[in-house]
């Protein structure tokens, strides 16, 4: 079976070797950002395990891209396929683990098969950001699988190994924070380790010790998930990711996570129109609030009754409500409602629930069970059918996003990634169309309003640009980005104050952005301020110093203070760093001609 998983897995999923990156957090992950660029280097690790970067801790998932970096370099192919094998390695253990729990060999075929192939997990595969999905859960199943050795036989190296595969985990991405709960589920079903609760025991007749030694052994398993949890939460905080209560109340969020649960249930058994993008929607609907929750109440009162007979109904529910837990919305980050992504491992909980409860269903008749098997067939090869539809709108950012505009009706975010996407590939008036629909679907949308300000610029039409820049900062007055490029704008109508004030609220924002020092330097520079434009120049290159414009400007500015041979090393760092600077190797020619005119 582990054969069969990972040759159907590599055939349906091989197809995203010829796939693109996207323009959705690729780049600030891979592809534009130098510290995972260079490839795995000291400064890389060191960088990896110590930046809060893109509202996310996860050292192990930074260097499994700089490793990537180094093997294929900044081709996609690598980096796609990398994704696939490590989602065939996830289904590969988990039918592992499965079998070896419970010695039933095609229901945990079926589960496994139905993780390999389920086009909700598309996402988690085909797109490279996602690397933390599908290198978390490889140690989610190592963690699990080692677990299960230790139980059957206990030992401090065993239990060790089983709590070092988890902080591996945690360190690809805090989603693992449930796993001690999943051990505990495990506990339940089917290691039977509850035996004596589920025959009728009562805590409160002598039985208080059934979950002491239970509770002990997981003690170190949430200490750090709550560290990670304290972590990951300051992070996201601190990178501006997670929306206020006033931006998104939280009776909308609890409104918003019954829906999504009951949303992810219906996608599960109905996978059409999924899109990478479902935005929060503009009005909250009380009903639909109360009608998931009423689902949920009764399908877990429904689990519960049952459980004496059919434990695995428990186990898989409580795995779903419980793994979501985190990403449910109850602390909302970025402004989407649910996310395909989102359900990678607690699917695996529902698949328990139908592999197991299914055959129950249907009985021991022959027939019947003729008929189960069909369905299941029916079923895998229905799933690997549209799995490889949804695979192919991942071709590129133009269809990706063109297909969750079709998916999903008035999806504004779609909109404006579109836009940026058109943008990039030289086709400014769609882009600018888009951004428009955007902003009439969602007036206030600050992104929306930048990326055209920014398309606008590109077109060399500054005031119209600066108009939306004055947008952005109506709804956001700390957008680092609509400071700079409003201060970018106002220099270019030789407007050098009014550029200043807005470098300097801009550096309010960020006093560590290289790029603002750099560009106020040079308005300071232009206008005669040397001494200030020098300063600026030296703070940009103590933040990057690899900065080669930044060293020819410094250089410029120091010769014009007569400080040729300062200027000359200047001058001669930018085009170590930058051989093509042509006006680098100009001013360096004249500084050392200038020099010997003077002795």
């Amino acid at each position: 079976m582990s054969l069969f998983l990972l040759a159907v897995t590599l055939a349906i999923f091989w197809q995203v070797g010829g796939h693109d990156f996207v323009d959705y957090d690729d780049g600030r992950y891979i592809t534009e950002n130098p510290a995972v660029a260079s490839g795995l280097t000291p400064e890389g690790l060191k960088w990896a395990f110590t930046t809060g970067h893109a509202g996310n801790w996860h050292p192990l998932t930074w260097v499994s891209h700089m490793l990537d970096v180094s093997l294929y370099g900044l081709n996609p192919r690598g980096h796609h396929l990398t994704n696939v094998v490590f989602h065939a390695a996830n289904a590969i253990l988990l039918f592992l683990l499965l079998n070896g729990l419970t010695g039933t060999y095609w229901q945990s075929s079926f589960v496994a098969a139905l993780f390999a192939l389920h086009p909700l997990h598309v996402e988690s595969v085909a797109w490279v950001a996602e690397r933390k999905d599908v290198l978390s859960t490889l140690f989610w199943m190592l963690t699990l699988t080692l677990y299960v050795r230790y139980v059957e036989k206990p030992g401090r190296l065993r239990y060790l190994l089983t709590l070092s595969a988890f902080v591996l985990g945690l360190m690809s991405k805090p989603m693992l924070v449930t796993l001690p709960f999943t051990l505990f589920l495990l506990d339940y079903w089917p290691l039977g380790r509850f035996s004596s609760i589920r025959e009728g025991s009562s805590l409160l007749s002598g039985q208080k010790n059934v979950f002491t030694p239970l509770i002990i052994e997981k003690i170190p398993f949430i200490a750090f998930s709550f560290a990670s949890s304290l972590v990951t939460i300051y992070v996201q905080y601190k990178g501006g990711a997670v929306s206020s209560l006033d931006t998104v109340p939280f009776f909308s969020r609890i409104i918003n996570a019954l829906a999504a649960y009951v949303g992810y249930m219906g996608k599960m058994f109905w996978p059409l129109h999924l899109a990478v993008i479902y935005p929060l929607p503009s009005t909250e609907s009380i009903m639909k609030g109360v009608s998931a929750g009423l689902v949920l109440a009764v399908l877990s009162f429904a689990t519960v009754r049952l459980a004496r007979k059919h434990p695995y109904l428990l186990m898989g529910w409580l795995w779903y409500l419980g793994t979501l837990v985190p990403v449910i919305g109850l602390v909302q980050v970025g402004r989407q409602s649910m996310a395909d992504r989102y359900t990678y491992v607690p699917l695996i909980g529902l698949f328990i629930m139908i592999a197991w409860g299914a055959p129950i269903i249907m009985g021991q008749d022959r027939h019947r069970r003729l008929v189960l098997s069909t369905l299941g067939v029916l079923t895998l090869l229905a799933c690997a059918a549209i799995t490889w539809q949804q695979l192919g709108y991942w071709r590129n950012s133009i269809t990706l996003f063109s297909h969750a505009i079709e998916s999903v009706p008035d999806n504004d975010i779609a909109h404006v990634r579109l836009g940026y996407a058109l943008a990039r590939r030289g086709r400014p008036d769609e882009a600018i169309s888009q951004y428009t629909e955007a902003l009439r679907i969602r007036p206030r949308d600050a992104e929306a309003h930048f990326n055209m300000g920014f398309t606008l610029m590109q077109q060399g039409k500054v005031a119209e640009a600066i108009d939306q820049y004055w947008e952005v900062l109506k709804v956001d007055p700390d957008h680092e980005g609509a400071h700079i490029n409003m201060g970018n704008a106002l220099a270019e109508q030789g407007r050098l104050h009014d550029a200043l004030y807005q470098y300097t609220e801009a550096l309010r924002v960020n006093a560590d952005n290289a790029e603002t020092h750099f560009s106020m330097g040079l308005v300071l520079a232009t206008q005669g301020d040397l001494e200030k434009g020098i300063m600026h120049f030296s703070e940009a290159l103590r933040i990057r110093p690899n900065f080669a414009e930044a060293h020819y400007n410094l250089g410029i500015a120091l010769a014009r203070q007569g400080k040729l041979d300062e200027g000359i090393g200047h001058f001669a760092e930018a085009l170590r760093i930058n051989p093509g600077l042509a006006e680098a190797r100009l001013a360096l020619d004249a500084a050392v001609k200038r020099k010997q005119e003077l002795r």
